[in-house]
């Protein structure tokens, strides 16, 4: 009966360790999963990124910059406008239209001039004032 015992308990002891590799192939096996799709996913991003089969790098933006038509104010500055953009509010008690005004100060490589009317559209900031940039001039200041 010694003998068997001994059997019975080295069966148990057999199976239990065998149990516990299971478990930790399993672990194993997780953990192999999880940095192989990590990658996979960077790397379908960056061919998101990489742009055309040519090899330039192209950037995508998500939505869209703001556009403004506005007054040319001020010139006097180097490659700067001062742009006077015109819009009409309706009051919220009186329900009559209010005209607002606000000065914007915008980049200028087309050499706009006093009154021209200019589109601005939002860029990145270029000095500590100066965050917009004029994109075309629509119409010529009458002399």
């Amino acid at each position: 009966m010694a003998t068997k015992k001994k059997t019975d308990e080295t069966e148990s002891t057999v199976e239990a360790a065998a149990a516990e590799t299971e478990a930790v192939e399993t672990q194993a096996a997780a953990t192999e999963e999880a940095p192989k799709k990590a990658p996979a996913k960077k790397a379908a991003k960056a061919e998101k990124t990489a742009g055309s089969d040519d090899g330039e790098a192209k950037t995508e933006r998500k939505g869209k910059r703001a556009e403004k038509v506005g007054v040319v104010t001020s010139d006097k500055m180097t490659k700067t406008v001062v742009v006077r953009v015109d819009r009409l509010v309706k009051h919220p008690i009186y329900r009559k239209y209010v005209r607002k005004r606000k000065k914007f100060m915008a980049h200028d490589e087309q050499g706009a001039k006093i009154g021209d009317k200019v589109k601005i559209v939002e860029t990145r900031p270029m000095s500590a004032r100066k965050r917009w940039r004029v994109v075309e001039i629509i119409q010529k200041a009458e002399l």
